[in-house]
């Protein structure tokens, strides 16, 4: 007998770890005792602040391992209406819930604004769970280029010629996964006037903003005209390098946080007190994580970017934030996907096709900047032996 399942089981059933099949093989080789140089996930090479490690044990050992409630505990539902209010001056604690990281807070927020044949307009690439969260409640991804010769930098007038009957959403991300783009306040400001033309939604990801290499960070939150419409995400997971602790928050409309605040209960019923607490102390304490990982990524993203413009074959747009860099392949004659296979099997090195982030991505790989200086340069030799190989391979093929 076939069993019955749920709608849901369908739309998602390829939006998961199929998207990871070439850092899923690099650590299986990894664990089989092979040397791999790993550039597939955003994972900082600097631990958390044995300070706030510290604060959750205290926590931990003082008892606050009971139940919380579905906004958050209280504390840390203050320390987020402190950390906000610079931008958003009136916002109370019914502006804000708790979530365990920014993947499960997108997942509530897309229940809460979409369902069935509804469009949501994404910057492509993007972030392979985008999809996901998109598609669990009957959405569909409505997808924006952003192309390299703009810095990948998402054009309104791209977003406006996108829009269809069925958009609900503009979903934005900024510093941005894959490219590290970083959109500024005009940029935001036009983006918002589509927005209100056309009665979408604004959900933005800023769980990189601490992450910019140069320049200041600008959200949507702080234009007052698009609060009404406005819902932040974000974590202490790259900030802090707190990526395990699961710690994350939304910030939205009254309105829209008491019509989430069920949904969130229904999934949650809350999430630990004693990482709550910690992350009350990464928010209101003064850590140099961040500034540390600014530095080493930035210093990064230079390195990569100048050894691979003596790459023939391969190009290169700078970042601005973030944790990650893409690198166009198509001059070496192989698609990103092909690149990465190859470059994983012949060469030791993983990193992520950039199809796995969206159609835009077919001549792209996404590169961490995540591994030592001179790690991240050793990769970037192997990739040229790649296509130094490709290059005598095709000579041989067409003589």
């Amino acid at each position: 007998m076939t069993m019955r399942y749920a709608a849901i089981t369908d739309r998602l059933y390829d939006l998961g770890g199929d998207k990871w099949a070439v850092h899923n093989a690099a650590r299986d080789r990894i664990a089989a005792g092979e040397d791999i140089i790993e550039l597939t996930i955003g994972e900082p090479d600097i631990t958390t602040d044995p300070a706030l490690v510290e604060t959750c044990i205290t926590s931990l050992r003082a008892g606050r391992t009971r139940y919380s409630n579905g906004r958050g505990e209280a504390n840390l539902v203050e320390a987020l209406v402190q950390t906000y209010a610079p931008r958003m001056p009136d916002i109370s604690a019914e502006n804000v819930l708790c979530f365990p990281g920014t993947q499960t807070a997108l997942f509530a927020v897309f229940q809460a604004l979409v369902g069935a044949g509804d469009g949501v307009l994404i910057g492509d690439p993007y972030y392979a769970t985008y999809q996901g969260v998109v598609e669990a409640p009957g959405a569909h991804v409505q997808p924006v280029p952003l192309r390299m010769d703009k810095g990948f930098i998402l054009q309104p007038e791209d977003v406006e010629a996108a829009i269809t009957p069925q958009s609900r959403v503009l979903l934005l991300n900024t510093p941005h996964n894959p490219t590290g783009a970083v959109l500024d306040r005009d940029t935001l400001e036009k983006l918002g006037e589509i927005c209100r033309a056309y009665d979408l939604w604004i959900v933005c990801d800023e769980v990189y903003e601490e992450l910019i290499f140069e320049g200041s960070f600008a959200s949507p939150l702080e234009i007052a005209s698009l609060q009404e419409r406005t819902v932040v995400v974000s974590s202490i997971s790259k900030s802090h390098a707190a990526t395990g602790f699961r710690s994350g928050w939304s910030i939205g409309p009254v309105d829209f946080s008491r019509r989430l605040l069920p949904i969130s209960e229904t999934m949650l019923f809350g999430n630990q007190p004693f990482i709550a607490d910690m992350t009350e102390a990464a928010l209101l304490g003064h850590y140099d994580t961040a500034a540390r990982l600014r530095e080493a990524l930035g210093r990064r993203a230079r390195l990569v970017h100048e050894a691979v413009t003596n790459i023939p074959a391969l190009s290169a747009a700078l970042p601005q934030g973030g944790m990650f860099q893409m690198i166009d392949v198509s001059g070496s004659g192989m698609d990103g996907e092909t690149f990465a296979w190859r470059l994983l099997e012949e060469q030791g090195v993983a990193v992520m096709p950039g199809v796995a982030f969206g159609d835009t991505g077919v001549a792209l790989i996404r590169v961490a900047l995540t591994v030592p200086d001179a790690v991240l340069s050793e990769a970037v030799r192997r990739m040229s032996a790649l296509c130094e190989a490709e290059a005598k391979s095709l000579i041989k093929r067409t003589a």
